[in-house]
């Protein structure tokens, strides 16, 4: 599916390293890197490139977009930060997928006291439930759906080394994830957002998290292998996909007695 080239109306008022389309241009409300950067995202987003695939070369890009390589540079770059594209040298860029073991944990961020995360080794995970229902007035809220939509309540335990250390509660819209089982889930033994980009075509791009330090309840206790009461890290955290469409809802309780929660800001 081609795209079409940009508006001059919508384009920055010149881009000196191009084919001069958009000299003598009303001035634009954005940058012209981030207008080809909305561009190629519209594409992802339509599923022209899929997760893995190699996208066009930035010099076909520039053709395709009438801009210059460096524009294009630009806008590749911000992609790549924002963990939507990956460049591998001499290869290409590729559409970013959370199969490749170095974003596999990218939204985990429960650390091991001692060592890493890669060093003790996959999550243990066990899915306690996987059920359809009509959506809660909260959750629908938060999943930009109305009180009473389809969606997917998962519940799971993650261990390391035997020892429970997460359980959560996922809610997932029901139309994309038409389909989804308790036998998918169990049988599948990857990281599940890669589940949900290859059988689902649903890629999670970012994430918001809120989190507070909570008591166990009776239900969380027996999961968890704790006493009731014991204190553990509630996280909260709602998963968009291109075009900031909220796509998942996901609550967490975490041990935190041999790990910690690790974040990094810039």
């Amino acid at each position: 599916m081609a795209t079409p080239p940009l508006n001059p109306t919508d384009a920055a008022p010149a881009d000196t390293g191009g084919t001069g389309m958009f000299e003598n241009t009303a001035p634009a409300f954005s940058p012209l890197y981030q207008q080809i950067k909305t561009l190629i995202l519209r594409s992802l987003q339509a599923g022209e490139w899929k997760p893995g695939d190699m996208i066009p070369s930035e010099f076909d890009l520039a053709a395709r977009f009438r801009v210059s390589q460096g524009t294009v540079r630009k806008a590749i770059d911000e992609l790549a930060t924002d963990n939507l594209l990956v460049r591998r040298q001499g290869k290409g860029t590729f559409v970013a997928t959370h199969a490749e073991a170095h974003t596999q944990y990218r939204f985990l961020r429960l650390l091991p006291d001692a060592g890493t995360l890669e060093d003790q080794g996959p999550a243990e995970r066990r899915i306690v439930e996987c059920r359809r229902l009509r959506a809660p007035a909260e959750v629908a809220r938060q999943l930009a759906l109305r009180t009473g939509d389809p969606v997917l309540q998962v519940k799971r335990v993650l261990a390391f080394a035997g020892t429970p250390a997460i359980v959560e509660e996922l809610w997932l819209p029901g139309g994309p994830f038409k389909g989804l089982t308790i036998e998918t889930l169990s049988d599948d033994k990857g990281p599940m957002y890669a589940l949900f980009e290859t059988q689902f075509g649903v890629r999670m791009v970012r994430a918001v998290e809120k989190i507070k330090a909570v008591s166990a309840d009776e239900d969380a206790a027996t999961l968890l292998g704790v006493a009731a009461g014991y204190p553990l890290l509630s996280v909260e955290r709602l998963a968009f996909t291109y075009n900031d469409e909220p796509m998942e809802l996901r609550r967490g309780l975490y041990r935190t007695d041999a790990r910690h929660y690790r974040n990094e800001l810039s």
